[in-house]
Order: C-alpha cells, then structure tokens, then sequence
C-alpha cells in the first residue's frame, strides 16, 4: 500500500508540496536536525546495548555461590544520633 504512493514522481512531488505547506519552510531544517540527532542518540544507545551483553553464554550470568556469599552485605553500623547504639559501640 505505502509502496504505491511512492510510484510516481507526481505523488512525490505533492506530498513534499503539502509538507512545506503543513510546517512551513523555517521549521523543516529545524525538525530534520531533531531527526538527525535522535537518530545518533539511538544509534549510539543500541550499541551500548550490544556492547554491554556478555560475550559467553547465559551460563556466566549466574554467579557461583562463593560470589554470593562475598557479596553478602555486612551488618549495618548503628546511625551516630542514636545513644542506645553509641553505649553499645562504648562497652564493645
């Protein structure tokens, strides 16, 4: 369907027509930098992505159960405004 409105030059010719029309001509080059510069954003997005992907298998996104304990967050300290736990840090 898209296919066929682009067959001729004639229906090319009016749609830019329209276009202009529709945005005016000081606004397009404003809108095709926008363009541009969201496709840049994306493109460098996506190959962020690709970059950021493992390079083996799923079977490194699972750490060992050593790295699990090691990453095992330590019991909190006691927040310094509290005088129940400054006694408790004095008699230790």
């Amino acid at each position: 369907m898209i296919g066929d409105l682009f067959d001729s030059p004639w229906k090319i010719a009016i749609i830019a027509i329209l276009i202009i029309v529709l945005f005016g001509s000081r606004k397009l080059p404003e809108a095709a930098r926008s363009l541009g510069r969201s496709m840049r954003i994306l493109k460098t997005e996506v190959q962020g992505l690709h970059d950021d992907e493992p390079a083996s298998g799923p079977a490194s996104a699972q750490p060992a159960p050593s790295q699990l304990q090691a990453a095992a967050p330590a019991t909190p300290e006691p927040a310094a405004d509290d005088p129940a736990a400054s006694k408790a840090q004095q008699t230790r």
